[in-house]
């Protein structure tokens, strides 16, 4: 079992090490390679200055999206045995533009850097093309808090559909207002009208994306953003576990996006939903995965070109 590394994390070591476990080629995106690039309008309500006063959630824009899933197979031919689902968009153009991410379990695996780049190491395929699963336990042993995402997923398997898919922000995002009130929100992106899980021999006929495509088509593809409110002594730095009674507490709708179509893969590609693009009124997560990740998405798609 590898020992976790002191500072030995780095984003372009976290991206390699991404590409390796999933068997991936140079320019693939190192996660979440599976994906449709969309398009839609966002309309705020009439609470989100309440929060924020960032003139990408408070004003009504056009948007431009991802969904995606991360199956961690180079050869896949679908997509229907992935677990883990993505939502990314960015609302707002020019300087007054955030890019959001979001995906289908409310935590990451890992709590900073150097225990990211350990999972990683863990689970790396040898010469038979599999990990070896005595090494990946005795990991998951030492550092349980790398399987609560694992253990959500498994308990809250995610509707074969994507757009009947809840998404959430694990990261914890200083949001300040108007008046000039701070508080930390996470975002949480729910379906609007798509209560009923779809059956799975439905989704099975289809696939994931013939299921989105023919949603978008039908204009049947709506997300309320919301977010959720902070309270005293709430964890912002361990992206590893959720806030106390986070499915019970209060919740405010910032808008809704609406999907109309969609968009060339080029498109997303050259927009690279980088999350340090927030604009004024949304801070960056103080976590350590937050700043690896945007760090890491420049490098992931700087490799691509």
């Amino acid at each position: 079992m590898p020992e976790l590394p002191s500072g030995a994390a780095t984003p372009m070591s976290l991206v390699d090490a991404l590409r390796a476990v999933a068997g991936l080629p140079p320019k693939a995106r190192a996660s979440f390679c599976w994906g449709r690039c969309v398009r839609g309008t966002y309309a705020p309500s009439d609470q989100a200055k309440e929060i924020t006063k960032s003139r990408s959630l408070t004003m009504p824009c056009r948007v431009l999206a991802r969904f995606s899933a991360d199956c961690g197979i180079a050869n896949a031919v679908g997509t229907d045995g992935c677990s883990l689902r993505g939502f990314s968009f960015r609302l707002g153009s020019g300087n007054q533009r955030s890019e959001i991410l979001t995906q289908s379990a409310p935590v990451h695996f890992a709590r900073t850097s150097d225990q990211m780049l350990a999972f990683l190491q863990a689970h790396m395929p040898g010469p038979d093309g599999k990990p070896d699963m005595a090494q990946v336990a005795a990991f998951s042993a030492a550092n349980p808090e790398t399987q609560r995402q694992a253990s959500y997923l498994a308990a809250n398997p995610p509707p074969a559909s994507l757009a009947c898919t809840t998404y959430w922000g694990v990261h914890a995002f200083p949001a300040t207002n108007a008046r000039g009130e701070t508080r930390f929100i996470k975002f949480k992106v729910m379906p609007v009208g798509q209560e009923r899980r779809p059956a799975e021999d439905a989704v099975k006929s289809t696939g994931l994306w013939r299921d989105l495509e023919a949603r978008i088509a039908a204009r049947d593809v709506r997300f309320s953003v919301m977010v959720l409110l902070d309270r005293p002594g709430d964890p912002v730095m361990d992206v590893t576990i959720r806030w106390p009674d986070e499915d019970g507490r209060e919740a405010v709708r910032l808008g809704t996006i609406v999907i109309t179509g969609t968009e060339p893969s080029e498109a997303c590609d050259a927009a690279v939903f980088n999350p340090a693009n927030l604009a004024e009124g949304i801070g960056h997560p103080p976590d350590e995965i937050f700043a690896a990740r945007r760090a890491a998405y420049v490098i992931s798609r700087t490799r691509r070109r």
